[in-house]
């Protein structure tokens, strides 16, 4: 969820493969070995759902949505989890100490959407975080997504000096390595300055929202290529992206609140 003014929120080398098995013993899900992961295909149709599930439009190939919603038929399905945040007024599913708190002892909350921080600072809670974010995460396989999309990745920005971006990356090679373990791919999301370490971190493509509204389009490409999925806000960003990458990356426009087709203020427009 990109927190930049008011938006909403292949190629896998070796060496991904690598460093996502080292951390896998602790996480791995039980049961036989998984299919290797399989990225989303480049430059395909796509649609942003995480704000409600519809029938995909004509020409879609793959599609985005929120992990308790059911995957669409027949597509390549990314399957998109609150990973480093907790869902507004949902303090109470998590384990008190697990809620990352400032020096006064109070609950650290991204304010402009009413989520609190989850407190990745030690190997310890990082493990705990990712037994938990990691169950979401076999349910996603279990219904038949494709891929994860965890959000967030970027709160260490937002958390006053509280949390950095080593821990942060601590934390997502978990997450990898339970997503590959379980066959499903798994993306970056947003956080353009982390997008270099991609490879250490086992991240397989990225999912980027206004890329072209920032000129950092460019910068998601140098470091995964054409595996890069854009999602715009606005008739500027769109213009920009489609100009710049409209003949090699999946590109679409979305309504802020990613709204579901047929309800007031859905905006769905691509190249």
């Amino acid at each position: 969820m990109r927190r930049i003014h008011v938006s909403f929120r292949k190629k896998l080398g070796l060496a991904a493969t690598c460093a996502a098995a080292a951390l896998a013993g602790a996480l791995l899900v039980p049961g036989s070995a998984s299919a290797a992961p399989v990225a989303p295909p480049a430059h395909a149709g796509f649609d942003y759902q995480i704000g409600g599930a519809y029938t995909p439009p004509a020409g879609v190939q793959v599609v985005s949505r929120d992990h308790t919603a059911a995957p669409a038929a027949g597509l390549y399905n990314i399957c998109s989890i609150n990973a480093f945040q907790v869902q507004p007024a949902a303090e109470d599913e998590w384990d008190a100490d697990l809620l990352l708190r400032d020096s006064s002892g109070e609950v650290v909350y991204d304010e402009d959407w009413g989520e609190a921080l989850l407190d990745i600072r030690t190997d310890a809670k990082r493990r705990r975080i990712a037994e938990k974010v990691g169950g979401w995460i076999d349910g996603c396989r279990d219904k038949g997504f494709q891929a994860v999309e965890p959000d967030n990745y970027d709160t260490y920005s937002r958390s006053g000096g509280l949390l950095s971006s080593s821990q942060a990356q601590a934390f997502i090679r978990l997450l990898s390595a339970r997503a590959h373990a379980g066959g499903l791919a798994i993306a970056q999301k947003n956080t353009v300055e982390l997008a270099h370490n991609r490879v250490a971190n086992g991240l397989d493509f990225a999912v980027a929202e206004e890329c072209g509204q920032y000129d950092e389009c460019g910068d998601y490409t140098d470091a995964f290529g054409n595996d890069v999925i854009v999602i715009e806000y606005t008739r500027k960003g769109l213009s920009k992206a489609c100009s710049g990458w409209g003949s090699t990356l999946s590109i679409v426009r979305r309504d802020l609140d990613v709204s579901p087709a047929g309800s007031s203020g859905y905006v769905r427009q691509t190249c």
